[in-house]
């Protein structure tokens, strides 16, 4: 269904450690890594164990160094493969809310959004109700900083999708 590999140093050199499935924690058999290369499948990979710490979301290619992913570091420790149930003809729909708990103004989106401050007038998020689609959410404009990926569900607060702040600059409908 996917495969993933993660190479200690750049351009796909020194120890290597492979997964084709959602792994807790890898950071045990690399001390770093600097390059990666998605053989198969979509991934979510996690600077810390657990699934936690900052996101990336890769697809298929080749990363030969960590600022290639918009890693702010050589720290991965997790990865989970994107089950994906139907990749054409998906629709996209998400209700973004102005406080947590989904109180206060709400919009809808259903497409790609470079600056939620042009479009809506906002600055951040604090809670959001997945639909449809895959997203995801970038810390700042034009789809830069840290990266938060959502599936369908309800998330109440940051917390909910991975931030310690409620700070999301745009967003966009994640496809293979």
């Amino acid at each position: 269904m996917g495969r993933i590999i993660f190479y200690e140093d750049k351009n796909f050199q020194g120890r290597r450690y492979e997964c084709d499935s959602d792994c807790s924690d890898f950071h045990t058999y690399l001390s770093r890594c600097n390059s990666i290369r998605v053989e198969s499948g979509a991934w979510v990979v996690y600077e810390r164990p657990n699934y936690m710490g900052y996101q990336y979301v890769l697809t298929r290619g080749e990363y030969p160094e960590y600022q290639r992913w918009m890693g702010l570091n050589d720290r991965l420790s997790s990865c989970k493969i994107v089950h994906f149930f139907q990749t054409s003809g998906t629709l996209y729909k998400m209700q973004l809310y102005e406080k947590a708990d989904f109180g206060g103004q709400a919009v809808e989106a259903t497409e790609d959004c470079p600056s939620l401050l042009e479009k809506f007038r906002w600055r951040e998020v604090n809670s959001c109700k997945v639909f449809d689609g895959w997203w995801v959410f970038y810390e700042c404009q034009n789809y830069t900083g840290r990266q938060y990926f959502l599936e369908k569900g309800e998330y109440r607060k940051p917390g909910d999708w991975g931030a310690v702040s409620p700070l999301v600059q745009s967003f966009r409908r994640f496809t293979v």
